[in-house]
């Protein structure tokens, strides 16, 4: 290795360091790439939302709701597609209630089963699209502190 590489920097850090150091700098580095990944993720999370959320619009002026689902494409995680196949299912079982025993739920009005079916598949997307958020909060709660213990250690 380089003489004045490994005396200045990162280099002599590793170099020099016992194994304390040197596992909190994994640590800190496996907390960043942490961080990147998740980042990179959503940024990709968001611009696929974006390009289905564009879909949206012509899904409302299909003529009928086959040709909405086409418009709004068959990937399985888009949540618009989700949502029309939820208000879709939901109509379906109030309607064809008909010849049936009765059951709790018939005491609800059709719009308020719809608008539950609807609200649960927004919850489902909201939980989804908030993913790897906890990762973050710990890793910003956390990585001063080992960043501070590794400097006091040093």
């Amino acid at each position: 290795m380089n003489p004045s590489f490994a005396s200045s920097g990162l280099a002599h850090v590793w170099t020099q360091g016992d194994a304390v150091t040197r596992s909190v700098a994994a640590v800190l580095l496996i907390m960043s790439l942490t961080t990147w990944v998740i980042i990179l993720l959503k940024v990709l999370d968001q611009r696929a939302q974006r390009r289905q959320a564009r879909a949206c619009e012509s899904f409302w002026h299909s003529a009928d709701f086959a040709e909405g689902m086409d418009k709004l494409g068959a990937e399985p995680g888009n949540p618009f597609r989700n949502l029309a196949l939820e208000g879709r299912e939901a109509a379906r079982h109030i309607v064809h209630k008909e010849g049936s025993a009765p059951q709790l739920h018939d005491s609800l009005d059709v719009s308020d089963w719809i608008e539950r079916g609807l609200r649960r598949s927004l919850d489902d997307h909201l939980a989804r699209a908030q993913g790897g958020l906890t990762v973050l909060a710990s890793i910003a709660s956390t990585a001063p502190f080992v960043g501070l213990f590794g400097t006091v250690w040093g």
